[in-house]
């Protein structure tokens, strides 16, 4: 199948020199409309009763349980952690209590499925020197207003490694983000400093082999974006997302993609799956 790239070589020069890119409009408003329509289906759809798995980039090794496990090749469904009172019960509709949903959003769903699998979006990895390229997990992310939970600093390669390193964010705004709901947040150029720590899984749960690195927020530049702009994100770019204390969410479509030509996927990542995923193309 061939693949013709999309990216200009200003584009590549910048993202290779910053880390990310920053793509306006790569989506339609028809687009957008169409998943979050869809989302708000699959939460009416969802019985709250039947779990309360809380995400937590915090205390993830704490709060990690079968249901985030299976979640891998299902489409679940997480809780922010400030969503429950104290006695247990949601402090608001479901709707405006869930962090995120994943992993298998692309895989499963059709109008998700739709656009992980566009000639655009293969286009753009293939611009990015993809052979055999793997969309690992999928997340759909509210950022709900008034909880939206910090992202703290971190690396995509720590969470989906491979041996070489293969790891890009693809992360589309659904909604404006800003500093005020809490979008993305970098430190340009620390891609090139290479992979920090690991996050891994083994007999002991989940973990990380290494404590965090201290950094300084002033270091950190804010990404703000447009509903339909797509944020390319290195694997090894030291990125993260304040709390949202405001009164609008920033919903988000949030891609992990690797390369499976010549790469090796490691054991120990918390995602292990039980079928092996189709790749969106062989170039």
């Amino acid at each position: 199948m061939g693949i013709v790239g999309n990216l200009s070589s200003d584009q590549l020069q910048s993202f290779n020199s910053q880390g990310y890119l920053v793509i306006e409009s790569f989506s339609s408003s028809e687009e957008i409309d169409a998943m979050r329509k869809r989302m708000d289906q699959l939460l009416d759809g969802f019985d709250c009763s039947s779990t309360a798995s809380i995400f937590s980039t915090k205390n993830q090794q704490q709060s990690t349980d079968n249901y985030f496990y299976e979640s891998a090749e299902k489409i679940s469904f997480f809780f922010e952690e400030k969503a429950f009172g104290d006695d247990g019960a949601l402090k608001q509709a479901k709707q405006l209590s869930i962090n995120k949903v994943g992993h298998a959003l692309h895989e499963i769903d059709p109008v998700f499925k739709t656009f992980t699998c566009s000639e655009k979006l293969t286009g753009l990895l293939s611009s990015l020197h993809y052979k055999r390229p793997v969309i690992i997990q999928s997340m759909y992310i509210f950022k709900q207003p008034g909880i939206g939970g910090e992202v703290v600093p971190h690396q995509d390669n720590s969470f989906l490694y491979t041996e070489p390193t293969t790891c890009t964010g693809l992360w589309l705004a659904l909604e404006d983000a800003t500093v005020i709901n809490g979008c993305i947040w970098a430190i340009p150029g620390s891609q090139k400093d290479g992979l920090v720590r690991r996050f891994i899984r083994d007999e002991n749960g989940v973990h990380f082999d290494k404590p965090s690195p201290s950094y300084d927020q002033k270091d950190f530049v804010p990404i703000e974006v447009k509903a339909g702009s797509l944020v390319v994100i290195h694997g090894d770019l030291i990125h993260q997302s304040y709390e949202n204390q405001s009164s609008k969410s920033r919903h988000a479509y949030s891609l992990h993609v690797v390369d499976t030509d010549g790469c090796k996927w490691a054991q120990d990542n918390w995602i292990r799956r039980k079928v092996s995923p189709e790749p969106l193309y062989v170039s």
